[in-house]
């Protein structure tokens, strides 16, 4: 699985009425920890496939969203579930924090 750009006008549908939980990675194009994020990312859409939805929304071309959700600092690392926002998370995370966080959030862990 691939980690799919969103932006204002398909949210609601990949991420708000997404079936699977979902992971949004809110980046810039501009920001060097985004880029050494994104790889981890990647690889653990592969492996998360059918348990976790990931996309990404660059805040540059979606400032409404950023702005919607507080992204003040790039990455940042937004949870959601059932359409609700349960969980996020500022920088970029190591591997094995970034696993260890996916985990809890599929457990129900907030």
């Amino acid at each position: 699985m691939k980690v799919v750009k969103v932006n204002s006008r398909n949210f609601k549908d990949e991420v708000l009425c997404s079936e699977l939980p979902v992971l949004v990675d809110f980046y810039a194009g501009w920001c060097p920890p985004c880029f050494v994020i994104a790889n981890t990312l990647r690889e653990l859409a592969r492996e998360y496939e059918g348990r976790v939805k990931f996309v990404k929304v660059d805040i540059d071309e979606s400032r409404e969203l950023a702005e919607e959700y507080e992204v003040f600092s790039v990455p940042t690392l937004a949870f959601f579930a059932d359409g609700e926002l349960v969980d996020g998370v500022v920088g970029a995370l190591p591997r094995e924090a970034l696993q260890r966080k996916l985990e809890n959030f599929l457990n129900g862990g907030r």
